[in-house]
C-alpha cells in the first residue's frame, strides 16, 4: 500500500533512525504504540511533522496494518519500505492526486468527507475534509482539509491547496501549504507558478493572495 511519511530533517522519527530505500520490519502494529508509522493522505504527515523542520518520503506499507478511525489517515504497520523524499510542490501534487481519488459527486460535505463542483461551482469541505471546483470555481475546506480549484481557493489551518486560473486567488491558515499558478489569458499555459507556506511572518493567515509578473501579491477576494 502507498503512503506518505514525515521525518526529521536527519531521517528520524521517535529516535529511530531510517534510510532512504531501505525495508524495515517488526512483529507488531498498533496505532500510536507500535509498529511503522505513515499517512495514507501525504497532508496529514503535517500533524506530526510541520514544513521547514522535516522532510517527506513516500513510502510502501506490507504486513499487518491497523488503522485510526478518527478522520486522521494515519496507520501503523509492522514493514516499511522508505521512498523517494518528496519537496513541498510534490506533496501538494501527491495530496491532490489522493483527494481526487476520494471525491464524492456532492458539492458540500461534512468533516472528513469529500466535496467536488464543476465549472463556475462551489464546493466545501469541513475538518480534515476534501474540496474541489472547476474553471471559475471556489473551493473551501477547514483546518488540516485540502482544497483545489481553477479559480480561487481558501483552506484552514495546516491545510493544502492549489489553484490555477488566469486570476488566481488564495488564502490560508497559518501552517497551510499553497500553490498558486498563473495561466495566460490567450493560451491558458502556466506563465508561472510557486509554492509557500503560510508562516505568519512573509505570508498572512486568512490573506488573500495573487499573482502579478511571477510574484505573489496581496490582493482582495473579489479583485483581478
Amino acid at each position: 500500500m502507498k503512503a506518505y511519511k514525515g521525518f526529521n530533517k536527519d531521517m528520524t522519527c521517535r529516535g529511530f533512525q531510517y534510510k532512504e530505500g531501505e525495508t524495515y520490519e517488526t512483529d507488531k502494529a498498533k496505532v500510536c504504540k507500535s509498529g511503522f508509522h505513515a499517512c495514507e493522505n501525504p497532508l496529514d504527515c503535517l500533524q506530526y511533522y510541520g514544513p521547514g523542520k522535516s522532510v517527506y518520503h513516500e513510502v510502501e506499507l506490507d504486513g499487518e496494518i491497523d488503522r485510526r478511525h478518527d478522520g486522521d489517515t494515519k496507520v501503523a504497520t509492522t514493514k516499511i519500505k522508505i521512498g523517494a523524499e518528496l519537496s513541498i510542490p510534490a506533496l501538494c501534487k501527491a495530496t491532490f492526486e489522493y483527494v481526487r481519488s476520494k471525491c464524492t459527486n456532492e458539492h458540500n460535505a461534512e468533516a472528513g468527507k469529500a466535496a467536488t463542483a464543476g465549472d463556475r461551482g462551489a464546493a466545501t469541505a469541513g475538518n480534515f475534509g476534501a474540496a474541489t471546483a472547476g474553471d471559475s470555481g471556489a473551493a473551501t475546506a477547514g483546518d488540516r482539509g485540502a482544497a483545489t480549484s481553477r479559480g480561487s481557493v481558501a483552506v484552514g489551518e495546516n491545510g493544502v491547496a492549489t489553484v490555477r486560473a488566469t486570476f488566481p486567488k488564495i488564502k490560508g491558515g497559518l501552517g497551510a501549504m499553497l500553490t498558486i499558478a498563473q495561466e495566460s489569458e490567450c493560451t491558458f499555459d502556466i506563465v508561472a507558478w510557486t509554492s509557500f507556506v503560510i508562516d505568519g511572518k512573509k505570508y498572512k493567515p486568512d490573506t488573500w493572495y495573487t499573482m502579478k509578473g511571477g510574484k505573489v501579491v496581496k490582493t482582495e477576494e473579489g479583485e483581478q
